[in-house]
């Protein structure tokens, strides 16, 4: 049996988060896939409001057809906010991911209530969106932003600190019963964190790493030969560049 092939998709026009997302789901990865990463040329180095969103949003369906024709099998986007996920999936005919979703339902698989943490000010109104987008606002408990920049998320320790902070706070003020990190740039802190919070409340709260989720979960549709609805998505054709 051939090997599938699955990308992991960085909608930021920089390689510098490459080896760390791919790091970020080795712990997932069976013996039977290939992963390779990809970045978009275009667009905004990080995704941190709306507008950076928007901006990088067609060069990921640009970047993701390209995927497609190499021969993938199926892209894991790596972003909590999906960026241009839902307009990828007019275009190609193998199933591509975001984060949110996949970290929510992963986490009412597991509990009833569920909070993020996530990076900055500014992705709080954007990411309650998602909640109400996905119909979960009756198991939305509580976001709160660690006020760190993406390209600050490598001084781990701070952000481990942080984001235990606003984790214990939502479990203890707001009832959430497990914790989605509301950004793929936290590599390495969901492990840590959930260490934390076991130690502190002498209970076991999931804490959800949006790659390993996304991740897993792309794959599972791609051993099920499954993609995206044609009768949720038309089949668009990129205009010529």
């Amino acid at each position: 049996m051939s090997a599938l092939r699955i990308c992991i998709l960085a909608p930021v026009n920089t390689d510098a988060y490459n080896q760390q997302l791919l790091a970020a789901v080795q712990p997932v990865i069976p013996a039977d896939v290939l992963v390779e990463v990809r970045n978009i040329r275009q667009g905004n180095p990080c995704i941190e409001n709306r507008l950076n969103l928007t901006e990088n949003a067609l060069p990921v369906v640009q970047m993701a057809q390209s995927i497609e024709r190499e021969g993938f099998q199926g892209i894991w986007l790596s972003d909590f906010d999906m960026c241009g996920v839902e307009a990828a999936r007019e275009v190609i005919d193998i199933p591509i991911i975001g984060g949110f979703p996949t970290s929510a339902f992963s986490a009412l698989s597991l509990c009833q209530r569920f909070s993020i943490i996530t990076i900055m000010p500014s992705t709080l109104a954007m990411q309650r969106g998602h909640v109400a987008n996905y119909g979960l606002s009756e198991s939305f408990a509580s976001i709160y932003s660690i006020n760190c920049p993406v390209d600050q998320l490598s001084n781990l320790d701070i952000v481990v600190a942080k984001t235990f902070e606003m984790a214990l706070q939502a479990i203890k003020q707001d009832g959430a019963q497990s914790i989605l990190l509301g950004c793929t740039g936290f590599v390495d802190v969901a492990a840590r964190v959930g260490e934390l919070l076991e130690e502190a409340l002498g209970s076991y709260v999931p804490v959800l790493d949006p790659n390993q989720c996304g991740f897993s979960f792309l794959l599972s549709l791609v051993r099920m030969k499954l993609r995206p609805s044609r009768l949720c998505y038309s089949k668009a054709t990129l205009p010529a560049a």
